[in-house]
């Protein structure tokens, strides 16, 4: 995966509450693969891209809150988000979104339109350039494609 039509050169993933416990909590939703094993594939397809790879849990709202707020100082020029559980009730979390004005891709591992009614409402698909459901831990590979491309 090369970046040769980006300017994207630092990417921040970041991974909301209780996707630390991913390959353990129910494997049937959010499948088998670990959030390390998520991240060291990112890592090597950041690492083969030339660009700088940063990942980021936190069960904390706050804390991914700053880290939006960071990034912008980092020198992040694109976030790969999985809010998580924050994707239906934290209106803190996008507008520092909203704020920093950074382009970010909304991931979720199962797919929330065929889930439990409340989780289809997201904080975040307005904002975002897009929102990849369902596609288990691809969809974080098919999200640093896009950052890696976009312009």
């Amino acid at each position: 995966m090369k970046n040769t039509n980006s300017t994207v050169k630092h990417v921040l993933v970041l991974h909301g509450p209780n996707l630390n416990l991913l390959g353990k909590r129910e494997p049937g939703v959010y499948g088998s693969v670990t959030l390390e094993e998520i991240n060291g594939n990112l890592a090597n397809l950041a690492a083969e891209a030339g660009i700088k790879l940063t990942a980021f849990q936190s069960n904390a709202e706050a804390e991914l809150i700053d880290r939006v707020q960071q990034a912008v100082r980092d020198g992040v020029d694109f976030i790969i988000i999985n809010p998580a559980a924050y994707t239906h009730t934290s209106i803190a979390l996008r507008d520092a979104f909203a704020a920093v004005e950074l382009p970010f891709i909304e991931v979720h591992l199962s797919n929330i339109f065929s889930r439990e009614p409340f989780r289809s409402k997201s904080y975040f698909s307005d904002l975002a350039r897009g929102v990849i459901s369902g596609l288990g831990a691809k969809g974080y590979e098919l999200a640093l494609q896009y950052a890696l491309t976009s312009r």
